[in-house]
């Protein structure tokens, strides 16, 4: 079982991962377990201050180092009492790696991660300093916090782990996870507003559907992302 921990002043967010769908799933199949720490709980003063105005001045509000190492330490307490022994704490930042299939696919090989994700305008640098292992993002744009990015590295992530999704080669055709976009995909009926499925979809002869997908994969990622393909194309 994977252990994954979040810090966040928003707990009650991960309801949508740990309660829906297949993420929702894999937590009762007990493939990982979540557990979420508040750092309010770990502030120290009779209000539970977890933030403050910036050192130098400038808008907003930079959350306090105390509360913050507290609740990641904590929550690498419950991992090592779990049996948890390769773990990381990330922090959800715009300055962070970009998040990419290749990294989510590294990811799975921790036992546990920490998930830092801050608010405001960030979180004081002496946290990132002292206990954050890597910093990651999920594009090129600002959210009011770190919750929502935390939640799609852990759907990415979870849907890997072994029994979390019932039919493991569909995770492995999955846009990205061979490098390329997706081939398209048709089901019933066969005519739609005028719009016919592919004749090689029902032929039946799983060699041919095999190459047309494999060059609708290659041709798809040369048009929307031809980023994707800077390196060798798969033989068609």
């Amino acid at each position: 079982m994977k252990r994954f921990d979040v810090v966040t002043l928003f707990p009650e967010m991960f309801a949508a991962l740990t309660q829906n769908g297949i993420t929702g799933r894999a937590e009762d199949r007990g493939v990982y377990d979540l557990v979420c720490w508040n750092p309010r709980e770990f502030a120290t003063d009779p209000r539970k201050t977890i933030d403050d105005r910036p050192y130098g001045g400038g808008a907003g509000m930079v959350m306090m180092p105390a509360p913050l190492v507290n609740a990641i330490d904590a929550a690498k307490k419950r991992q090592l009492g779990s049996g948890v022994k390769a773990s990381k704490t990330i922090y959800l930042s715009p300055q962070g790696r970009v998040l990419t299939q290749q990294l989510v696919e590294e990811m799975t090989s921790f036992d546990g991660l920490v998930l830092l994700s801050g608010r405001y305008e960030g979180v004081d640098e002496r946290v990132i300093e002292e206990r954050v292992d890597l910093e990651i993002s999920i594009g090129d744009y600002v959210l009011s916090g770190g919750e929502l990015p935390a939640m799609v590295l852990l759907d990415s992530l979870i849907r890997l782990l072994p029994g979390a999704v019932n039919h493991s080669e569909s995770v492995i055709e999955e846009s990205h996870s061979l490098g390329m976009l997706e081939y398209p995909h048709y089901t019933r009926p066969e005519v739609f507003k005028g719009r016919r499925v592919p004749d090689v979809l029902l032929s039946g002869h799983h060699d041919q559907i095999k190459h047309w997908r494999n060059e609708q994969s290659i041709n798809r990622t040369r048009s929307r992302r031809p980023d994707l393909l800077e390196h060798d194309e798969p033989d068609s």
